[in-house]
């Protein structure tokens, strides 16, 4: 066996002892994001998704990243995840677009109400019932689910990539919070109770005394007005 043989095999062990040390890891993550998903999304699905990001954070890391291989696994494998959620395609392009329609109307409404639009000020500017606002609220809230989880995957692998661009994150972050804390008092609610307290739309509508549809209405508009502030970072 010639010395290159030898330090291939070598490799391959050090990955494999990587992946194993890792696995709870991809398993936290894969629950983290469940909690914010469809039932119709599977645990299973998940994990064998971040076990391919796993296995490329493996290959790919170096210490000159600038950041702990746990730090950057974690980014890898919650990339992977969301990955395989668009291929899964459970938020057609139509709906894409009508997310986008809709961080559109908050914006030129907010224009228009010196900063806070209600729900009949963004109907309005649809040209739209109030009934077909709430409508489309609830058929784009699959498509705007993992925003804030996508705006944090794609921030922090540019961070981990250009370590020059740690500073310019926590401005992005600054301004993110910023925007969340100036939400309407419900909506900003919502936000807390489902990101910071990991709490599902049943529990946080048990809460508020809404159904589950309203909380995800509420959530759904929530980061329309999040899309409309944050168009010059995203």
């Amino acid at each position: 066996m010639n010395a290159a043989s030898v330090y291939a095999g070598q490799q391959k062990l050090q990955q494999n002892e990587q992946i194993a040390l890792h696995l709870g890891l991809v398993k936290r993550i894969a629950l983290h994001l469940l909690a914010r998903l469809p039932s119709s999304v599977e645990l299973d699905d998940l994990q064998q998704s971040g076990l391919l990001g796993l296995l490329s954070a493996v290959r790919s890391y170096t210490p000159e990243q600038g950041a702990s291989f746990e730090t950057y696994a974690g980014i890898r494998i919650k990339g992977a995840m969301l990955d395989e959620l668009r291929k899964l395609s459970w938020a057609p392009r139509s709906v894409n677009e009508k997310s986008r329609r809709l961080a559109r109307a908050v914006r030129e409404a907010e224009l228009k109400n010196s900063g806070q639009a209600s729900d009949q000020d963004i109907a309005d500017e649809l040209d739209v019932t109030l009934d077909e606002y709430h409508r489309m609220l609830t058929e784009t809230s699959s498509a705007q689910l993992l925003f804030v989880e996508d705006l944090d995957v794609e921030r922090s692998q540019e961070v981990t990539q250009s370590p020059e661009l740690i500073l310019q994150d926590d401005r992005f972050r600054d301004s993110l919070a910023e925007i969340i804390d100036g939400l309407p008092k419900k909506e900003k609610m919502v936000m807390a109770l489902y990101y910071q307290e990991d709490m599902n739309l049943k529990e946080v509508g048990l809460i508020l005394e809404v159904s589950e549809s309203r909380v995800s209405q509420i959530h759904s508009q929530a980061l329309s007005r999040i899309r409309s502030k944050m168009g010059g970072w995203v």
